[in-house]
């Protein structure tokens, strides 16, 4: 099978490892790629947004499956332009990447399947913003209501910060969506689905803040680990049953099938699990935590995921273990990061770049704010975090800024649901 990989990022690189060690797969490329994919998968120039251009590379390469990663181009109808041209993808039509696209979308479809989130109030200027925050209370939860990257969301005590933070997005056109806080530890579930059978892998946690003790900004992500040993018993069937299979039966009673992977994003609060949010594509940095616990070869998983035949693919296999993934990112991330420095030590295994580049003279220099993904594995989740860090300090990058406390409260076992 030729597979073809769209993004530039961890993810992606990460489902090029997983693809690159699958038997199935005779030939792998990644579009455009980076300086670490191009060691195990074909470079293919592309501007991931133009869904018109995204098709024609998978036509002109002859690709078999095509994966796509990020999001933008799922909102663009990317999968519905290479659905087009007769090429297997896996990823949600743009109609259905809406779950992403619009959080108030994903509310409506939640109500209608009956699917626990928090309740949300649409803001459609500031005047209506201030009346929302007055009436709402603290903490505040303010959110850009369509794509963000991971930063458009602020929790905040300190009302002035809320207001300023939903006017940013007001001002530059967005749509806002002031919701109730929710308590309890947060979960990132993903599951693939066809449309109608829905095959959920392990759960994992996210680091959002740039800082440790979960200070500083919100990012994309500043590392995550799985799986969970604070998870309560049951709770990937609960989640199957109560959030993942009636979304996805949702979506196709509208006539919105949604196949891909849906990627529900949790709170386990005082008053039982609640979805936070969905992605409609593999999460940055879980993926690069879950994907190396799945012994089931990926490629054929993904495959039957994109052409209906998901419930005749056999049960997941997993390996035993942990895994921890620590982001090492530029300074300055995520306001102003500075790119453009030279990256050494990056090649080494569990080392996956995320914002890199090859320069002139054939060296990697950061092409981004987090620059590289660094995953550690072990027999349970304190010599993963172990590894992960051992790995880290041999990573070179001139005032690179990292975390020094992912997994550590689960290690030290200081999280507890409610």
């Amino acid at each position: 099978m030729r597979v073809l990989v769209i993004g530039s990022g961890a993810r992606e690189h990460a489902l090029c490892v997983a693809l690159s060690s699958d038997p199935g797969v005779s030939a792998l490329a990644c579009a455009p790629g980076n300086a670490g994919t191009r060691a195990i998968a074909e470079p293919l120039a592309l501007d991931v947004a133009d869904a018109d251009a995204v098709a024609a590379v998978a036509t002109a390469w002859r690709a078999d499956l095509v994966v796509i990663g990020p999001e933008v181009p799922l909102v663009h109808g990317a999968a519905d332009a290479v659905r087009d041209a007769g090429i297997a993808c896996f990823g949600p039509s743009q109609q259905a990447a809406q779950l992403e696209g619009s959080k108030s979308f994903a509310k409506h479809v939640m109500d209608a399947a009956g699917v626990p989130t928090a309740r949300a109030w649409p803001v459609g200027g500031p005047a209506e913003l201030e009346t929302v925050l007055d009436e709402v209370g603290a903490p505040f939860v303010v959110k850009d209501d369509g794509l963000a990257a991971g930063k458009g969301v602020l929790v905040t005590d300190d009302r002035d910060a809320a207001s300023a933070h939903g006017r940013r997005i007001l001002d530059a056109g967005g749509a806002v969506l002031v919701e109730e806080y929710l308590d309890g530890p947060e979960v990132s579930l993903f599951a693939i689905t066809d449309g109608t059978t829905v095959l959920p892998l392990v759960p994992a946690q996210d680091h959002k803040r740039r800082d440790d003790g979960d200070g500083g900004p919100n990012t994309g992500g500043m590392g995550a680990y799985a799986p969970l040993p604070w998870a309560p018993p049951g709770l990937v069937e609960e989640v199957l049953e109560t959030v993942l299979q009636p979304t996805v039966d949702e979506m196709e009673r509208r006539g919105e099938t949604f196949s891909g992977l849906l990627y529900a994003g949790l709170a386990l609060t005082s008053r039982g699990v609640r979805v936070v949010e969905f992605n409609a594509r593999f999460g940055d940095p879980e993926t690069q935590v879950v994907l190396p616990l799945l012994e089931t070869p990926l490629a054929g998983l993904l495959h039957a995921a994109a052409t209906g035949t998901l419930a005749e693919h056999p049960p997941l296999r997993w390996r035993e273990g942990a895994a921890v993934t620590v982001v090492v990112a530029a300074p300055g991330y995520p306001e102003a990061p500075r790119t453009g420095s030279p990256v050494t030590g990056g090649d080494g295994e569990g080392v996956l770049h995320a914002g890199t580049a090859v320069a002139a003279d054939g060296s990697v220099v950061s092409a981004g704010g987090r620059v590289l993904s660094v995953v550690g594995l072990g027999p349970d989740l304190a010599a993963a975090r172990q590894a992960a860090y051992e790995r880290v300090a041999a990573v070179r990058l001139a005032d690179a800024h990292w975390r020094t406390d992912i997994a550590m409260a689960a290690v030290e076992g200081r999280i507890s649901p409610p």
